[in-house]
C-alpha cells in the first residue's frame, strides 16, 4: 500500500521537523556512507550525525531500521504529456510516479503540443508543476522553434523564465550550422545542450539494434555508427564553440570510448544513459516485446558492459529514466510499426540497484550518477546530505524484493518495460522540502 501527499499545499507547506534515526546515510557528494542520525527542519537539512541529542519541539523520530537515507533523485530526461497529450501522462501523475520511485526532482523535455518553445511555456510548466505536482519539476526548453532545427530560440530569455537546460527533443540537430550556433549560445548563456545523439538518415528504418538477432527476428536494424557519427561530430563542434553539451543517451561501448578520449582530452563535455540500456539488452526484446522498443535501441550485451564502465569510470556522468510514456493504441502494434519509448520513473532506483547487487558499481557512485551530477548539471540545489541542503530525500531499502505490476505503477501510461520483472529494492518514503509526499506500506 502506498500513499501520496497532496499537491494543494505543495512546498509552501511547513511541516514539522524530522529526525530520521537508525538510518544508513548515504551522501554521494561527500563521498560517504555510515550509520547515523539526520535532522530536518524549515525544508532544510540541518544535522547529520552518528547521534543527534538536540532535537526541536515537536520533531516527528522516524526509525529506518537500517534504510538507507541519501539525497532526492534527479531524472534529467522525463517526457510528459502535458501540455497536449493529458491522457498519457499529466504533470501531476508523473510527479507521484517519480516520488514513488524517490526521484524529488525531474526535468521535462520541451517535446510537448505546443512544443516549450517559448518563455510563456516555460512558465505555464512551472506553474502547473507548483499547482499539481508533488515533486519539483523544471522544464527544458526547445533549442529550436518548434524542435524543427533550422531556427533557434531564444535562450537568453528561455533562461530567464526559468529553463535549466535547451535540448532538440527526441531528434538529433542535424543541421551543423545550427548546431555550431546552438552550442556557441549554449555557453553565452550557461545553459546545457542535451543532444539525442543519432543521425537519423544513417538510422534509417531501423527499429532495434543491427545484429544477428535483429536478423532472426526479421527486423531493420540500427547501426551503433548512427550514434558515433552524430556524437563525433557533436564532439568537435564542442572543442569548436566551448558550449555545454551533454550527450543525452548513450547505447553503445564505442560511444563511451568516444566520450572518454573526449575528456581525456579536456573538453568539458558529458554523457547519460538510460536505466534501460544498463540493466537490458537486445535479447530481452525475445518475440517482438513492443515494450523494449526505445531510441537508442537497445543494443548487444558488449555494449551493455561498456555503458556499465563507463559509468563506473566516471565517463557517464548520469542516468536517466527516458520516462516516455505511450498508450496501448501506439505500443500493443507490430513491432516495427509501434512507438519507442517506455516508462521508467517508478523502477529507475530498484532496477539500477541490480548494478549494486551484481557487484558493478557502490551504492554511493550509483547514487552520485542519478542525485548529485544531474543536479550539477541542471544548476539546481540537491544532491547532497549536507546541512543548510534542501531537505528532498529518498528512504529505501535496497534488499526488499518485489514484482512490477504494471496496473500498481503510479504512471498513467503502463508501458514498462519490467513488466512482471523481479526487483530487489524498494523506495520506503520520499521527502520534498522538508515534507513527506511519498510512504509505503507494506
Amino acid at each position: 500500500m502506498s500513499r501520496f501527499a497532496s499537491a494543494e499545499l505543495g512546498q509552501r507547506a511547513v511541516s514539522a521537523p524530522l529526525l530520521f534515526t537508525n538510518a544508513r546515510l548515504v551522501d554521494p557528494k561527500a563521498g560517504t556512507d555510515a550509520r547515523g542520525e539526520l535532522l530536518v527542519a524549515d525544508k532544510r537539512i540541518v544535522k547529520t550525525a552518528r547521534k543527534i541529542t538536540s532535537v526541536p519541539k515537536g520533531a516527528e523520530t522516524i526509525d529506518c531500521a537500517g534504510a538507507v537515507v541519501a539525497p532526492g533523485l534527479v531524472d534529467m530526461q522525463v517526457h510528459t504529456g502535458e501540455p497536449g497529450a493529458e491522457h498519457l501522462e499529466t504533470l501531476g501523475s508523473a510527479s507521484h510516479a517519480a516520488a514513488a520511485g524517490g526521484i524529488t526532482t525531474f526535468a521535462c523535455m520541451p517535446c510537448t503540443d505546443p512544443v516549450i518553445d517559448d518563455p510563456a511555456l516555460v512558465d505555464f510548466i512551472q506553474r502547473r508543476a507548483r499547482d499539481t505536482a508533488i515533486v519539483n519539476v523544471v522544464p527544458i526548453a526547445a533549442a529550436t522553434r518548434g524542435l524543427a532545427g533550422t531556427e533557434m530560440t531564444e535562450f537568453g530569455l528561455l533562461r530567464e523564465a526559468g529553463a535549466v537546460a535547451v535540448s532538440g527533443g527526441r531528434q538529433a540537430i542535424a543541421n551543423a550550422r545550427v548546431m555550431r550556433q546552438v552550442l556557441t549560445y549554449s555557453r553565452d548563456f550557461a545553459l546545457p545542450v542535451i543532444q539525442a545523439v543519432e543521425d537519423a538518415d544513417l538510422a534509417g528504418e531501423g527499429v532495434m539494434h543491427e545484429s544477428e538477432a535483429a536478423t532472426r527476428l526479421g527486423l531493420r536494424g540500427i547501426p551503433a555508427a548512427a550514434e558515433l557519427v552524430m556524437l563525433e561530430r557533436d564532439l568537435r563542434l564542442a572543442r569548436l564553440t566551448g558550449g555545454r553539451y551533454h550527450a543525452g543517451q548513450l547505447s553503445a561501448a564505442e560511444s563511451v570510448d568516444v566520450l572518454r578520449r573526449a575528456k581525456h582530452d579536456g573538453l568539458s563535455v558529458t554523457g547519460g544513459v538510460s536505466v534501460a540500456h544498463l540493466t537490458l539488452n537486445e535479447y530481452d526484446i525475445g518475440a517482438y516485446r513492443t515494450f523494449l522498443k526505445m531510441c537508442p535501441p537497445l543494443r548487444g550485451e558488449d555494449d551493455r558492459q561498456g555503458l556499465i564502465a563507463g559509468l563506473a569510470d566516471g565517463t557517464i556522468d548520469v542516468i536517466v529514466s527516458n520516462h516516455d510514456p505511450h498508450d496501448v493504441e501506439t505500443k500493443r502494434r507490430h513491432f516495427a510499426e509501434s512507438s519507442d519509448g517506455a516508462i521508467g520513473l517508478e523502477t529507475l532506483l530498484p532496477a539500477t540497484l541490480r548494478l549494486v547487487h551484481s557487484g558493478d558499481i557502490e551504492l554511493p557512485a550509483l547514487l552520485a550518477a542519478m542525485s548529485t551530477r544531474p543536479a550539477e548539471l541542471l544548476g539546481i540545489d540537491g544532491g547532497t546530505l549536507a546541512p543548510g541542503a534542501p531537505a528532498d530525500l529518498v528512504v529505501f531499502d535496497p534488499d526488499t524484493p518485489w514484482i512490477v505490476k504494471p496496473q500498481d505503477l503510479s504512471s498513467r501510461s503502463k508501458n514498462t518495460p519490467y513488466e512482471d520483472a523481479r526487483m530487489q529494492g524498494r523506495v520506503l518514503r520520499t521527502i520534498v522540502a522538508g515534507r513527506t509526499v511519498y510512504e509505503y506500506a507494506s
